[in-house]
């Protein structure tokens, strides 16, 4: 059944007005949507007994000045953690008070990484040499076997007697984990079958390429879309919407630089996977993929005029507007509230999951700092 969703949002107003971003009236579609059938959901779940429901609030506003993402947004978020919806709603608040954050995608690149054996070293090298002359070849399978893949380069890496590529395309407006699979299986079957050396073994994928892991190659270049979002936030603002100074977050933010040292942490953030889980279940992503795109890195630092300027960056944003659980009922509305289902949506929403980040971290880290955290969520975080 399509979740219900309320007419009254997460900041306590209620989002009547129709804009980009900005909902109308929703409609209480309990009892009127009846459980998709099995053929309905076919390639999306396997042994299918029902649907498992999770409630979803509406956070924000939140004002972005993005290259995509233009514009006020309602954001949903699908969670049973008490406490998660308002947080992020007051970071957002802070953030549209201060005119908005400013997002960017910066890159793209989806990965798979084929494993080739050869007898011996020098087979290997050769091989090396045969793949650099057959990139138009690859190219035109990849055209072949999707209509959104691109394939962008070819990387080997030499070891011994066997050769690992670092196979990387963009993806469209797909997430692409598939897609890319698909591409990659091509191409090695025309090697296997085309190079003229003896190949001993192959493999389609040996855990390099990031996928579903925080990976050290992903966090330096780009898995999926690496974005950035930054904003600078008044200083009366951080005292009245946050509830503490720019300098107060500033030193909280270094003590926990240092806490993420100590227990080798990859990246710097407080919880970029709770909103990150909260929009990929609301909006039909692949939710495992926030193993790596929670992998990112936060900067908070006090301005020379004594306000507070805050950044994060996320390398690893696997996220897509068409294919996968994007088209299902609940899904599909989610991603229109945000004007992002279809083609053409999934750098506006890879901007708008990166602002909702930020405005987390704003949120959960003037909370540690001021000392409101705890009370928060006994507040927000039990039942009566």
């Amino acid at each position: 059944m399509s979740i219900p969703l309320t007419n009254t949002s997460a900041a306590g107003t209620s989002p009547s007005k129709s804009a980009k971003g900005i909902p109308g009236p929703l409609p209480n579609l309990e009892g009127q949507m009846p459980n998709p059938s099995e053929k309905e959901l076919l390639g999306n779940i396997e042994n299918y007994i029902g649907m498992a429901r999770i409630p979803v609030g509406l956070a924000g506003p939140i004002r972005l000045r993005g290259e995509y993402a233009k514009g006020d947004y309602h954001i949903p978020l699908a969670t049973t953690e008490g406490a998660l919806v308002a947080s992020f709603t007051r970071g957002m608040k802070a953030i549209s008070l201060s005119g908005g954050a400013v997002t960017k995608v910066i890159s793209e690149g989806v990965q798979r990484a084929p494993y080739f054996r050869f007898e011996d070293l020098t087979t290997a090298a050769d091989f090396l040499q045969w793949i650099a002359t057959h990139h138009s070849d690859f190219e035109r399978i990849t055209g072949e076997n999707s209509r959104y893949a691109k394939l962008s380069s070819i990387t080997p890496t030499l070891e011994g007697n066997a050769v690992t590529l670092m196979v990387e395309f963009t993806t469209g407006d797909a997430a692409g984990q598939n897609m890319v699979t698909i591409c990659t299986d091509r191409i090695c079957r025309f090697i296997a079958s085309n190079y003229p050396g003896q190949i001993v073994e192959w493999y389609l994928e040996v855990n390099a390429s990031g996928d579903k892991k925080a990976s050290r190659v992903s966090f330096r270049s780009v898995r999926g879309k690496r974005v950035c979002a930054e904003v600078i936030i008044p200083r009366d603002i951080v005292t009245s919407v946050l509830k503490t100074t720019p300098e107060t977050i500033d030193r909280f933010g270094r003590a926990a630089c240092y806490g993420a040292l100590q227990s080798g942490t990859m990246g710097v953030h407080a919880h970029l996977a709770n909103g990150l889980t909260a929009l990929f279940i609301a909006c039909g992503q692949d939710v495992a993929c926030v193993a790596e795109a929670a992998v990112g890195t936060v900067r908070m630092e006090v301005t020379e005029q004594g306000d507070l300027y805050g950044s994060v960056t996320l390398p690893n944003l696997i996220v897509g507007t068409v294919g996968g659980g994007t088209g299902l009922p609940t899904q599909r509305e989610c991603l229109e509230m945000i004007d992002c289902f279809g083609a053409g949506g999934a750098r506006r929403f890879a901007e708008i999951a990166t602002g909702v980040c930020l405005a987390g971290e704003f949120s959960i880290l003037a909370a540690l700092a001021a000392g409101h955290f705890s009370a928060a969520h006994e507040r927000l975080g039990r039942k009566g």
